[in-house]
């Protein structure tokens, strides 16, 4: 496998996390991840392990009646069976509340991978938050 297929791969992990939330699919975002993932900025704390952090997610998402996060191409560099990615985003949140609204995030997401056999999966996950508006 070359290094363009691997970063192929990685843009292609990026893109089913980010479908994975926005149809709500808990399956297929968990398959995004390494069982021992790390993950960091989402909150206070920082979150150990997959299961855990897509309850959390599961949880948080009830709070909006859709989304959909925007995603650009990875900046992905390969070393092997590891690799890292700097991914821009920015993310609208269609909220439940009575009134109504939207709350659009502006990040970065620093992300580590590891593959295993030819899977890419995220070991270690990061926002990084450059701005947020919500809107009534």
């Amino acid at each position: 496998m070359t290094a363009t297929d691997d970063r192929q791969r990685i843009q292609d992990l990026m893109l089913a996390y980010a479908a994975a939330v926005d149809d709500n699919d808990m399956t297929a975002y968990r398959n995004c991840f390494a069982d021992d993932v790390e993950i960091v900025g989402f909150g206070e704390s920082t979150v150990h392990g997959a299961d855990k952090w897509v309850a959390s997610v599961k949880d948080q998402l009830e709070a909006f009646s859709g989304t959909q996060p925007l995603l650009s191409p990875p900046l992905a560099t390969v070393t092997g069976d590891r690799a890292s990615a700097r991914t821009d985003v920015q993310a609208l949140h269609f909220l439940k509340t009575p009134a109504g609204g939207t709350f659009t995030l502006w990040a970065t997401y620093l992300t580590d991978f590891v593959q295993t056999q030819d899977t890419w999966t995220i070991a270690r996950h990061e926002l990084v938050v450059r701005g947020t508006q919500q809107l009534p």
